[in-house]
């Protein structure tokens, strides 16, 4: 059973539960200045889960694009990935625990056939403010106990606190900033077997092993979030309006599971790019532990770059970009190690593997697979001339000690791996744990940086946010005024600050251009054009006239929005009322973003005229 097949059980499993396919959300979440990535199926989901009806019902079920850029350094082992396909199905108030948790097991079991003897299972032990969850454990007695497995305490299910079983996007309750949902979940873990000595190999020998214990030899692969409560300002938990389920089973752990096979890479989620690799570099996967982490490293990175790139994502020194480029560095400077660059342009043979994976379950991105091969490429030659300069530092500096080898890692791209070999080899010898301090440090920077930009949450921004969003329509239609209607957007991105817009066009904008587009758009703005909405079937909507250029994303029920008779387009929002409530609007960038797309920074100056 291959990963296609898995994830094409699960969607076809939760349709027989009356729950309605939803597509999957960009990696860039749109108009959510938040966060940089889509890293969770219920991301996209939240507004719903906190009572706003989804057009398409009460049951959903879908597989998420995710991306967690805080897992960069941690991918090496056996499970760690930075990009993935969460599979999950979700209860707007709908059914709860009882109908859930068997209808896990059930596809756990019945569907991928996972013998229930390897299936062990966490419940939240309860705290000071919410109670142990005695409904499952007893729901999961049943259902151990219809397959003939006495399911006790500590044997089978195990309790753990919040820190292990309490799910929200910024952790325990205590993390939550208010108005953030959340609530106790159940986990499922798959057990490799003891008689692999995983435990006894790890570094966790030393301690009693158990399902949370990360010596590999407990795999999670499903956990269903019990979402019930919300942050109060006050820092209490209050219990929302509907009792909400929010599953979320990792495609390439279910897999390995399905696979038995405890290292994810093994697995055909990577095997056609692992294969590709030994073929390219004369090396066997598995045979020496640095070479095997470098081929995790290049397989886990390539698969994330070229997802990202297919998502309209491009190389840069900010934002998502940066992590892009962070992505394609790191993996041309293992290949490196392999010896697997002849050129470095030969970094695009890596994406047909990719593309081919996912052409059917995500046919965007095999369309896109030149785009993403020359920005793969593009990225590389740019990377071969700056580490000709990191080269060109290392020979200025009569000695090397750990802070230097953290800053050449962090300007240049160089691992400790390569400044050590380049200073042993002049007969120096650098402090490997200065090194690691310094990465400590900026470690906890990225971390307390991602943590601040969620906990600085949707509501203090949230109007700005609105205004740049309805923006993006007007200019939108105006580029296709002044440009012609070949132009589609490819692309955005909303900040408190300004929006970014990426648009198909051959050419750079003149001058002359850029202003007429300014104009028409302020002069939207000065007529104070109203923004109505109405739900429409798909196809009726994109027969209205409706723009649509990211279809695909959304269900049979759509949301059109119109703004007076200048544009209308399908959309998520959200939007004003009226377009005299966004100020004056300037173009303050233009460029290119990759080959035939162009990109737009604008900016409102927040001077209304309503």
């Amino acid at each position: 059973m291959s990963a296609h097949d898995i994830r094409k059980r699960f969607l076809t499993f939760f349709q027989k539960q009356n729950h309605i396919i939803i597509p999957s959300a960009p990696l860039v979440p749109e108009n959510d200045p938040t966060t940089l990535f889509t890293s969770s199926g219920m991301q996209p989901l939240v507004p719903y889960l906190l009572g706003q009806p989804h057009p398409l019902g009460k049951r959903l079920a879908d597989s998420q694009k995710s991306f967690r850029s805080q897992d960069i350094e941690e991918v090496g082992d056996t499970s760690h990935m930075t990009f993935f396909e969460m599979l999950g199905n979700w209860s707007l108030g709908d059914f709860f625990k009882k109908e859930q948790l068997p209808w896990i097991f059930e596809f756990l079991t019945k569907e991928l056939g996972l013998d229930p003897e390897k299936l062990f299972v966490t419940v939240f032990e309860g705290n000071s403010s919410v109670p142990k969850d005695e409904e499952s454990i007893k729901i999961w007695k049943e259902i151990f106990s219809g397959v003939g497995i006495d399911a006790k305490l500590n044997e089978r299910i195990f309790l753990y606190s919040a820190a292990k079983n309490w799910w929200s996007r910024s952790g325990e309750p205590s993390d939550m900033p208010a108005g953030e949902p959340g609530g106790p979940d159940s986990e499922v873990f798959y057990d490799f077997g003891i008689e692999r000595g995983l435990h006894e190999k790890s570094r966790y020998r030393s301690e009693q092993c158990h399902p949370n214990c990360q010596c590999g030899r407990f795999m999670e692969i499903g956990n269903s979030v019990f979402m019930q409560y919300q942050k109060q300002g006050d820092g209490s938990l209050k219990e929302l309006p509907q009792k909400n389920v929010d599953f979320g089973g990792g495609l390439e752990r279910l897999n390995a599971a399905v696979q038995n096979q405890p290292d994810v890479f093994l697995t055909d989620s990577f095997q056609s790019i692992i294969c590709l690799i030994e073929q390219l570099s004369a090396k066997k996967y598995g045979k020496q532990k640095e070479e095997t982490k470098a081929m995790r490293v290049i397989a886990d990175h390539i698969r994330g770059a070229v997802m990202m790139t297919g998502d309209g994502v491009f190389p840069s020194n900010k934002a998502q970009g940066y992590v892009l480029r962070r992505l394609i560095r790191r993996a041309l400077l293992y290949g490196k190690s392999l010896g697997i660059w002849g050129t470095w342009e030969s970094v695009g043979d890596l994406v047909m593997p990719v593309t081919k994976m996912y052409e059917e379950a995500y046919p965007d991105v095999g369309k896109q697979k030149e785009t993403i091969r020359k920005t793969l490429v593009d990225e590389a030659i740019k990377f071969g001339k700056t580490l000709d300069k990191g080269l060109k530092e290392i020979e200025k500096m009569k000695d090397v000690d750990g802070k230097k080898a953290f800053m050449l890692y962090e300007t240049y791209g160089f691992p400790w791996e390569m400044t050590e070999e380049i200073v042993l080899s002049r007969g120096q010898k650098v402090d490997r744990k200065q090194f690691e301090d310094e990465f400590k440090k900026h470690q906890e920077h990225s971390r307390s940086s991602a943590t601040g930009m969620f906990k600085g949450g949707l509501a203090n921004n949230e109007r700005k946010t609105t205004q740049y969003h309805t923006t993006t329509h007007l200019l939108h239609q105006a580029l296709r005024t002044v440009l012609g209607n070949h132009v589609s957007q490819k692309g955005s991105n909303i900040t408190a600050e300004r929006l970014r817009f990426d648009f198909s066009h051959p050419a750079k904008l003149a001058q002359g251009e850029i202003k007429r587009i300014e104009d028409i758009v302020n002069e939207q703005i000065r007529k104070n054009l109203p923004v109505t909405v109405k739900e429409l079937d798909k196809d009726d909507a994109l027969r209205s006239g409706a723009l649509g250029f990211f279809v695909e994303r959304y269900g049979d029920r759509v949301k059109v929005y119109s703004i007076g008779d200048y544009s209308r387009e399908i959309c998520g929002g959200p939007h004003v009322r009226f377009t005299g409530e966004l100020g004056h609007f300037t173009i303050i960038k233009e460029e290119s973003a990759a080959s035939g797309i162009r990109r737009i920074y604008g900016k409102l100056d927040g001077h209304e005229i309503v």
